[in-house]
């Protein structure tokens, strides 16, 4: 049974106005990075489930991030893994439950999905991932990939994106079809995961599950990030390069440095990794230039020379790194977007 069988009925036992009429799905130009503007989903209802990402300003100063602005698709919010630097951290810092999984009604998100996809025409990614790791429900018996997947395989416009670092696949091994959806791993050097990420899977096991539903079918997206500088830095990148190549050929590659919102850094438990951060923006502060010019410009050749891959894009980072590495963001292809 589908939520919008039983999604009629509030708590009083009457149809609500919003489940009658249905949510209005709005609409807002925005200015792309390329310059062209766009009539695009703003969000859909009171932005609870569907609302676009456009927190970070059009880049104009050399020191300005670039990140196209993306849909969320917020079904949930909060993440076990406890990485030592997750953002949510400061996001949620108000919240009673803090950084804890909550899960949001089904039959709402149902609702705002196909509300969606019934008026949205331009192609759209949906990011489940952004406040939520993406597979966090899926031990239990509401599993989310076995919800969603189907209903986005409804139509052929757009497209769902799992961002994760759970290697929990079983019940995206079982789904099929699968076209309309895309799945993101988060990777890291070993030594910076078991770290720094001591709660989540280990990097062999989630380059493993990739692996398999790359084998499956699925897109699978691959990003490296925070890339830090630890000692000995290039031997232990080139090392995860190296163990993701021999296991599958991911479809795109987004790499990220270290960065840290001043809220972030406030409700972080595990301030260690604040020592690599020396230099400010308007997305917190970052490390140094020229150190992480240097790591990111060694992460791309490698990929390039041993590998012959430059599906490479670079995740809130500045105009300057972007003009610096050779490479032209007004072209961006990250994790998040078509």
């Amino acid at each position: 049974m589908t939520a919008q069988s039983n999604l009629h009925l509030n708590e009083q036992g009457v149809l609500s106005g919003e489940m009658l009429s249905g949510p209005r799905v709005s609409v807002k130009e925005y200015q792309l990075l390329d310059g062209c503007k766009l009539q695009l989903v703003q969000q859909v209802g009171d932005g609870s489930i569907i609302k676009r990402f456009d927190k970070t300003p059009l880049p104009i100063a050399k020191t300005d991030v670039v990140c196209p602005h993306f849909l969320e698709l917020k079904w949930a919010y909060g993440c076990p893994f406890d990485c030592a630097w997750c953002y949510l951290k400061g996001t949620f810092r108000f919240r009673p439950t803090k950084t804890k999984p909550v899960f949001k009604d089904y039959a709402k998100t149902e609702l705002h999905i196909r509300r969606f996809l019934r008026e949205a025409s331009k192609p759209e990614i949906l990011n489940t991932g952004e406040i939520a790791d993406s597979l966090m429900q899926e031990m239990s018996t509401q599993s989310f990939s076995k919800f969603v997947i189907p209903i986005f395989e409804e139509q052929k416009v757009h497209k769902v994106l799992f961002v994760t670092k759970s290697n929990n696949i079983q019940n995206l091994l079982e789904i099929n079809p699968h076209d309309q959806a895309i799945i993101s791993f988060s990777f890291n050097a070993d030594e910076v995961a078991e770290r720094w990420e001591k709660r989540a899977p280990s990097v062999p096991k989630r380059i493993k599950a990739a692996q398999k539903l790359s084998k499956s079918g699925y897109e699978v997206r691959v990003r490296i990030d925070p890339l830090v500088p630890i000692p000995n830095w290039n031997e232990h990148y080139a090392n995860v390069i190296d163990q993701i190549f021999a296991s599958f050929v991911p479809s795109r590659i987004t790499i990220g440095s270290l960065r840290g919102l001043q809220s972030t850094i406030n409700g972080s438990t595990d301030k260690t990794w604040i020592e690599y951060l020396k230099e400010s923006s308007n997305w917190g502060k970052k490390i140094e230039f020229t150190t992480r010019y240097h790591v990111y410009a060694a992460v791309i050749n490698r990929l390039r020379d041993k590998y012959n891959y430059n599906r490479v894009a670079l995740c809130k980072e500045t105009i300057a790194m972007w003009e610096r590495l050779r490479m032209d963001y007004r072209k961006i292809q990250c994790n998040c977007v078509w």
